[in-house]
């Protein structure tokens, strides 16, 4: 490890220089890491691949092409974003203007998982450059090769004084989050962000949570069956499952729920083949523990589809889970893999009682043509953010923020929302000399009254 004391200290003096806070600058450093990236795409995809058996498709469209966006985004729109915004200023401050700065925090501290290695560590990386800070940053050790490119990346693009990678495990972990800094970024588990949020509080330094949880997908009695299934199981089986905004789990409609199942499976026999867990292209689980957690999980419910899995490349076969109640251990944790337990419901007001029940999550999917469905969900339960008659791609957007509320996170990003994260809104009023009104001096006498008229 890094002494990364030594690193901070030389960003602190390099942040105090003031080089980050020119737009010029910054713009400069997008074009060199959007440059980089795009040079290093046959080495990103490779090292996906040996760390989740990613296939080059999905390795392009889950983390390169979408890194690659908000590139091309944020140098599109970098300066609309960050230039000082003029607002109205209240008639009791008469001549004088009220402007909104964003200024960058300073130093700051980015973790990211292993799920999406390259894309969870280099998105919120364009967020902090494009915000004008210096930046340090943790890559997962469980997606070593991945790590490794990234190490290599961003040493090659700037100086550690400006943007600085570290590697290693749990202690180093453990290690930075006893050290000072202006932000901490950090995805991952609900229970890690704990952690986080504890040692940030030690510093009174602001955090963002990008975390997870057990995300809903309402199929009712109206939706389009066909590609409900079709949709569903690109979204759950994608990277195997092992996506912070899959579908955790299916509440259908009691009518539609053996059809639904059905074409569940007919999506994953034309997606992965007869023998998934034999898939070339098909992701792997990151380690052995987390493989025998997901095999565990298996005895939630009656198999509907799937269950086969390969150990020695550590494959396991798109499943469905049918009979599954709702206090089994499937329903107790988020799956964080291929397995999709599906239960039933009568009502919509029925799934709304359920899902508030529980903590609020990440994401929720709706399967519907009921424009009254769709109101009743989306004003009454609480989530990060979803899609209607879709899964996953409301987060592939740098028009629209992504993040998590209550236990599945707090704070968002991606395009402007990454520049109000990585920057505090400074406000400042300025005064006029040429008029200098008495009303707010004392003594008072009978002015209230004049008061009264101009606050209302």
């Amino acid at each position: 490890m890094k002494d990364t004391a030594q690193i901070l200290e030389k960003q602190r003096l390099y942040f105090a220089g003031g080089e980050t806070l020119k737009r010029d600058f910054r713009k400069k450093q997008l074009l060199v890491l959007q440059k980089a990236v795009q040079e290093s795409e046959t080495a990103i995809m490779t090292a996906l691949q040996k760390d989740l058996n990613k296939s080059s498709f999905e390795g392009y469209a889950t983390e390169i092409g979408i890194v690659l966006e908000e590139l091309r985004f944020m140098l599109k729109n970098l300066d609309r974003f960050t230039r000082p915004r003029r607002v109205r200023t209240p008639l009791a401050h008469f001549l004088s203007t009220s402007t909104v700065y964003q200024e960058p925090y300073g130093v700051v501290l980015i973790m990211s998982p292993w799920n999406y290695p390259f894309q969870l560590t280099m998105a919120p990386l364009i967020g902090a450059i494009a915000a004008g800070n210096c930046a340090l940053v943790k890559p997962s050790a469980y997606s070593p090769h991945t790590s490794a490119v990234i190490q290599k990346i961003i040493g090659e693009c700037f100086d550690e004084r400006y943007v600085a990678v570290v590697e290693g495990g749990r202690e180093v972990n453990q290690a930075l989050l006893e050290e000072r800094f202006d932000y901490i970024f950090f995805t991952g588990s609900v229970a890690i962000g704990k952690l986080v949020m504890g040692a940030a509080a030690r510093h009174l330094t602001p955090v963002t949570l990008e975390l997870g949880g057990k995300s809903p997908c309402i199929v009712d009695e109206t939706a389009h069956l066909a590609l409900a299934g079709r949709r569903i199981a690109w979204g759950k089986y994608l990277n195997a499952g092992q996506t912070c905004v899959a579908p955790d789990y299916v509440l259908v409609h009691k009518s539609k729920k053996e059809a639904l199942i059905e074409e569940i499976r007919k999506s994953i026999r034309q997606f992965y083949g007869e023998e998934p867990h034999h898939n070339r292209d098909y992701p792997k689980i990151i380690n052995e523990k987390h493989f025998d957690r997901l095999l565990g999980l298996m005895n939630s419910g009656i198999v509907a589809a799937g269950g086969r899995f390969n150990r020695e490349t550590r494959q396991i076969e798109p499943t469905v889970l049918d009979a599954v109640a709702w206090d089994s251990p499937v329903m107790q944790e988020e799956i964080f893999g291929p397995i999709l337990p599906v239960l039933e419901f009568e009502e919509v007001s029925e799934v709304i009682g359920l899902v508030n029940a529980r903590p609020k999550p990440l994401a929720l999917y709706l399967f519907t043509t009921s424009a009254a469905h769709e109101e009743e969900v989306l004003s009454r339960i609480s989530f990060g953010g979803g899609c209607i008659n879709d899964t996953v791609v409301h987060l592939a957007t740098s028009h629209m923020a992504f993040g998590g509320v209550g236990e599945s996170g707090m704070g968002g990003y991606h395009g402007e929302a990454s520049i109000r994260t990585f920057s505090h809104s400074k406000s400042i009023l300025k005064k006029s000399n040429l008029l200098d009104v008495p009303l707010r001096y004392p003594p008072f006498k009978n002015h209230l009254s004049l008061l009264k008229k101009i606050m209302k």
